[in-house]
Parts: C-alpha cells; structure tokens; sequence
C-alpha cells in the first residue's frame, strides 16, 4: 500500500516513461545530498533516544508534508529509505477523465502522452527528486523529530514525579528571575523545577 494513505483503485500501475528517464550522474549526486541528511538525522536520533524505525517514521512524514506543498495537496506516496541513506520517492496518482484533486489525480490524456496503454483507473507512478524540495522535507522532518522529543521528555518527567508529590527533591538553582528561581533536578537533569515568590516565603 502507498505509504501514509488510502490505497487508491486501479486495474494496474506503470511509470511514467517520462520521469523514469534521468541521467545516472544525477542520481549520484542527488544521493550524495541525500546521505548526509539522514546521517545528521540518526546523530540526532541517537542523542535524543529515538530508534531508526522512529526516525525513519518521521522522515516520511516530513517528506509527506513537503510533497504535500509541493502538489498543493496530500499526495499518495512510496517512500523508502534505504540503510545507506538514499531516499527513493515515488508519488502514485490516478488515471481519471476528469481531476478534481490535482494532486491524486492525472487526466487520461496527460498519462498517454508517456503510455498509450494507460487506462481509466490505472495508477501512474512519478518518481520524484528529494532535490526537488529537500530543504523543505529537511525542515519538516526536524521540527516533527523536535516535536516528538519534547513529547517524550515530558512524558518521562511526568511518569518520574507523577508518583513523589509532596516529596523533598535536591536540585541546583540555575537562576533566579523576577523572584522566581529555577532549579535543575538532580533526579531528572532534563527538568526545571520553578519555584515561585510565594513558594518561598
């Protein structure tokens, strides 16, 4: 099934002989560019505690966002990352005789310019360039990866002292600000214990 959606009808699925030609040295040096990305990621990935499985989830989801801008709208996709880092894309649309979701849907007419065989309800296949929006699928994918940390060291800190409360806890004050202070717990670094004017008197 199409990563991320509904599988859509068809009677088969062939690929756009337009597309699928390309110059060899351009895919060397797109998966050139596409390497070291997803190496940055799984640095980051291993210092925050997510596995490659979370990590590659997450990938996907910031290319499904970035396909999503560049179709102008949510798009059927393959995405596979492989071990060494290149990413292949593949969006899928349907041959249909009238689109009303351009980003899902090819006319019948566009499809048998590369395929005379093309039929109603067949599914064309486009590869797609992570050149072609890969700053946007970067950026995505970072903000989904620092969405997802912050989720889980919140719900780490809330399973760590949801069972203490009104226990004692050591800490060390970071700073003090507008009469608050903020202290690092020793139980759980990545937590911030704010105590307030009142709380100190």
């Amino acid at each position: 099934l199409p990563a991320g959606g509904r599988p859509l009808a068809g009677s088969g699925v062939r690929t756009d002989a337009a597309a699928r030609r390309g110059n060899e040295g351009d895919r060397k040096r797109e998966m050139s560019d596409q390497i070291p990305v997803v190496e940055a990621f799984r640095v980051m990935a291993a210092n925050k505690s997510l596995s490659d499985e979370d990590l590659h989830d997450l990938i996907r989801d910031g290319i499904h966002a970035a396909l999503a801008r560049h179709f102008g709208g949510p798009v059927e996709a393959e995405i596979a990352i492989q071990e060494d880092g290149d990413i292949k894309i593949v969006v899928l649309k349907e041959v249909v005789e009238q689109v009303e979701d351009s980003a899902r849907q090819v006319l019948l007419e566009e499809a048998r310019f590369d395929d005379p065989d093309f039929e109603v309800g067949d599914l064309i296949e486009i590869p797609v360039a992570f050149g072609d929006f890969g700053r946007n699928a970067v950026m995505a994918a970072k903000q989904r990866i620092i969405q997802r940390v912050r989720e889980g060291e919140r719900d780490k800190i809330r399973q760590e002292f949801s069972g203490i409360v009104g226990e004692l806890v050591s800490g060390e004050v970071q700073q003090i600000e507008r009469g608050k202070i903020v202290v690092m717990l020793n139980r759980a670094p990545e937590a911030e214990a704010i105590i307030t004017w009142r709380q100190q008197n």
